[in-house]
């Protein structure tokens, strides 16, 4: 903690700084950086090819450290979606006077400084920045060490940018990618004001269970979709197919396909996208016995309990036959990781029931999953996806990053 003590006492000066820059400043500030980011793109894509060539191709983390010309253009374009949105800060969320005279009003602020510690997603240090910056907060980012040298390479575009706009480049520190930095962050009591976790079960436990500044849970995806006896056979087909294998490393992927056993006849129809794909299937009795002839054998395997539950992040997936809505919704209350969970179904009394009564972030009818992301949300770029209930829940983005506090205008009142 010693060692980083000057860090973070000048990450929270600069913090008290930011708050007072104008929103125009922090505009230009943001539209700077999306031309910055096109311009290295070349710096950066090389710094992500020294951490891509010590990671297996095959783990699962693998496509979200990869980083490409294609990323860090949609990159740029989220930087410029978030400097055209209104900033959310000196809001005005209620405002009363009181029999006495005096005015209150509850107004947005910031939230102070931001603790991020993530795994091998650097294009989190683009977005937590935008999203930081256009909300008055200081960004203290610990990243792994398996994207280590990408962060470097994009926090070295970013502090250029902060110095060309003469802003201070403390706002936003890379801390080094070793374990008594994540310690010194999580006792950084009075200089960090939250810390938020971004990427395994084990990295969001580890840090709820260690650390001393509060937190703000981003959980692990465990996402459902239930097939109802009254979904339409196409659609359904074509949502399950997207929202398991459009990027299947990613949070919102689907990992266990629920399906009515009345409709155990279509799975051959449901599932045969996903053998275009490769997706391995992980299949209940009732589901396996229904794939059997229609479905690879390379690619069907028997689930046991071990694949329910389980956040794949690869071509994998389960399938778990039910009896009827309420089975899927218990099943869903015991496995969800409570982040996005959806059904596919025609009953309107159904969709409403399941909508109700699913207990998770972002709860879907007849639309795939993938649209779990803040700026799919309309949104701009995310800090990452709520599972918590506190502060905030399902995508993190402006509002989220703010807190308030009560301004009071007297004209000499005392109270008795």
């Amino acid at each position: 903690m010693k060692n980083l003590e000057k860090t973070f006492q000048d990450v929270r000066a600069a913090s008290r700084q930011l708050s007072l820059v104008p929103e125009a400043k922090i505009n230009k500030v943001l539209d700077d950086l999306a031309m910055a980011a096109i311009k290295y793109t070349p710096e950066i894509l090389d710094a992500n090819q020294d951490d891509l060539d010590r990671m297996d191709p095959a783990d699962p983390k693998y496509d979200r450290l990869k980083l490409s010309e294609e990323r860090i253009e949609n990159i740029a374009e989220d930087l410029i979606n978030v400097a055209k949105l209104d900033s959310p800060l000196g809001a005005i969320l209620a405002e009363k006077t009181l029999a006495n005279g005096l005015k209150l009003q509850k107004v947005r602020v910031p939230i102070g400084v931001v603790g991020i510690i993530y795994e091998s997603r650097p294009n989190v240090t683009f977005d937590v920045f935008s999203l930081c910056l256009k909300t008055g907060n200081a960004l203290v980012l610990k990243g792994g060490s398996d994207a280590h040298a990408s962060n470097t390479a994009i926090l070295e575009v970013i502090h250029s940018v902060l110095e060309k706009n003469k802003l201070s480049t403390d706002i936003v520190t890379l801390l080094p990618a070793d374990r008594e930095a994540t310690k010194a962050l999580l006792q950084a009591v009075g200089y960090v004001d939250i810390i938020i976790p971004r990427g395994s079960q084990g990295l969001i436990d580890f840090v709820r269970e260690n650390s001393k500044v509060p937190v703000i849970e981003t959980g692990a995806g465990i996402v459902h979709t239930y097939f109802d006896r009254s979904a339409d056979l196409e659609k359904g087909t074509a949502i399950i197919c997207n929202a398991k294998t459009r990027r299947v490393s990613v949070c919102n992927a689907l990992d266990c396909l629920l399906l009515d056993k009345s409709r155990l006849g279509d799975l051959p129809a449901i599932a045969r996208p996903l053998a275009e794909k490769g997706v391995t299937i992980f299949a209940d009795q009732p589901a396996f016995e229904a794939l059997t002839g229609f479905y690879p054998e390379d690619l069907l395997q028997t689930a046991d309990e071990t694949h329910f539950g389980t956040e794949f992040l690869s071509l994998k997936m389960a399938i778990k036959t039910v009896d009827g809505l309420e089975a899927a919704l218990a099943h869903i209350a015991q496995y969800s990781s409570k982040h996005s969970e959806a059904i596919i179904a025609e009953d309107e009394k159904t969709i409403a029931h399941f909508l109700r009564a699913v207990d998770a972030a972002a709860v879907y009818a007849n639309a795939s999953t993938a649209f779990t992301d803040g700026s799919q949300f309309g949104m701009g770029a995310e800090i990452g996806i709520s599972t918590q209930k506190l502060h905030a829940r399902g995508p993190m983005a402006l509002e989220e990053m703010c807190s308030y506090k009560w301004l009071i205008r007297g004209t000499g009142q005392t109270r008795p």
